[in-house]
Parts: structure tokens; sequence; C-alpha cells
């Protein structure tokens, strides 16, 4: 694979590569997964990523791999980053029915707030998971439990400047994912 096709050649290229390794794909998927809708779908949407990078000029050709390793070993890449956020997000999911179903009927939210609850609750997640034990730690001593930073240094065992890094840290994190932090 190279970025120097353009148009139809990009086009064709890709569709050799999608006739090429989807069913292997989405078998690999599958198996891993259990499930072989699931796997299809996740193999479709690594195909996605994968003309996205390519249109965007992002794929690079390893060095002394076979075309056919080389492929599978991106493809495996993409699939893999896709299954984790998959699997991350039924977590959080299950986690959410399960608190949903300790509620009684009256404040059970409908489904269009548990569909933006559970977006909500699936992005505070993948936010969390960027960040090192330490800088997790402080961000939701601070945001959820409502500590001082000096307490926070405390608990953790770490000096003030520390802490106020952490802070900055998880941050400028938050904001490059466009979270709200409040």
């Amino acid at each position: 694979m190279s970025t120097v096709d353009t148009g139809s050649t990009q086009a064709a290229t890709l569709g050799l590569l999608y006739r090429s390794h989807y069913d292997w794909l989405r078998e690999w998927l599958a198996r891993r997964l259990g499930n072989r809708e699931t796997g299809a779908d996740l193999a479709q949407d690594t195909f996605v990523r994968l003309l996205i990078k390519h249109r965007e000029g992002r794929i690079v050709t390893a060095a002394g791999a076979t075309p056919k390793e080389h492929t599978r070993a991106y493809l495996t890449t993409i699939a893999n980053g896709l299954l984790v956020d998959h699997l991350r997000r039924r977590k959080v999911e299950r986690a959410y029915a399960d608190a949903i179903a300790l509620l009684p009927q009256d404040l059970v939210p409908s489904a269009e707030d548990a569909a933006r609850l559970q977006e909500a609750l699936v992005a505070i997640d993948r936010f969390l998971s960027t960040l090192t034990p330490k800088i997790r730690a402080t961000f939701l001593l601070s945001r959820l439990d409502g500590y001082s930073y000096p307490s926070i240094a405390a608990l953790l065992g770490v000096s003030l400047s520390s802490v106020e890094k952490y802070m900055a840290t998880a941050l400028r994190q938050l904001y490059l994912l466009r979270l709200p932090s409040d």
C-alpha cells in the first residue's frame, strides 16, 4: 500500500484489499468476540478507518514485510483498537444497565436520556483510560470527591506541585477530547 494512489486507482486498491482480507478479518474478530455479527460490523468499521487513513495519507509501508503480512498486521492493529473500544463500551453499558435496574420505575430515564447518558459514560471512560493511575486518582479525588489539592497530595503521598501537574495534565487531556470538565 502506498499513499500515492489517487482517484480510481485508490478505489481499486482499497476494493482489492477489502475483497482479499475482509473474510479473514471478520473471522479473526468473530473468534475474539464469540459473535459473528459483531465481528462483521467491526471488520466493516476497520475498512472504513482504513479508507479514512488512506485519504488522509497516513498509511505507511513496513520495510521488509510482504504486502500480505503488512496489510494483515495493519488491519489487525486498526481492528484491535476498535475491538478494545467495543469491549469497553459494552462494559460501560452493562454497568449502566445494572445501575438502572436498581432504580424505582419512576426514576428510570427515558430511552433518549438513557442513550445520551450511555454516550457520556463511554466518553468519560475513554477519557479516564488515557490517564496514568496517579493522574486519574488526582482528577477523581478533585472533581468527584471534592478534595483540595493539599488533601490529595497527602492522600497520594506526593507533593502539592505534583498534584498541580497531574491536574494540569488531566485537564489538558480533557480539553483535547472536548469533554466538559464540570
